[in-house]
């Protein structure tokens, strides 16, 4: 008895497993073949999507919505004020591997450091 019990769910899942199979190729299979696109079109489209000349995407806070602006690049220096996101801020220097960026906040007009774990510059991915 307990053979057959065995053979029954082996049957079952071998059923289910080629069901889900089938399920999943059949729209692969089914679809059109790629075409490539007019020669006019992808030469745009490699024009317009280069970025070796400029990687960099601007300045912004990431992962919280407010830093504190210090005096000195140091975790333990006079709090001088806070940038909010919502601020506009200039850079105007960072420290050896951007670990603080030196920053004026546009709205406040309060200038000094903020940490660069918050700050600092998304970088495009280049596909080209």
């Amino acid at each position: 008895m307990h053979l057959v019990w065995r053979f029954v769910i082996s049957t079952r899942r071998i059923a289910v497993l080629a069901a889900t199979a089938a399920a999943v190729a059949l729209p692969v299979l089914a679809a059109p073949a790629a075409t490539a696109a007019p020669a006019s079109v992808a030469t745009v489209a490699s024009a317009a999507s280069s970025c070796t000349g400029n990687p960099y995407l601007p300045w912004a806070i990431h992962g919280t919505s407010a830093v504190t602006i210090r005096s000195k690049a140091s975790s333990s220096s006079t709090a001088l004020g806070v940038l909010y996101k919502s601020h506009g801020f200039t850079v105007h220097s960072t420290t050896k591997g951007a670990k603080w960026v030196n920053v004026t906040d546009k709205k406040t007009h309060v200038r000094g450091w903020v940490s660069g774990t918050y700050v600092y510059r998304d970088v495009r991915m280049c596909l080209d």
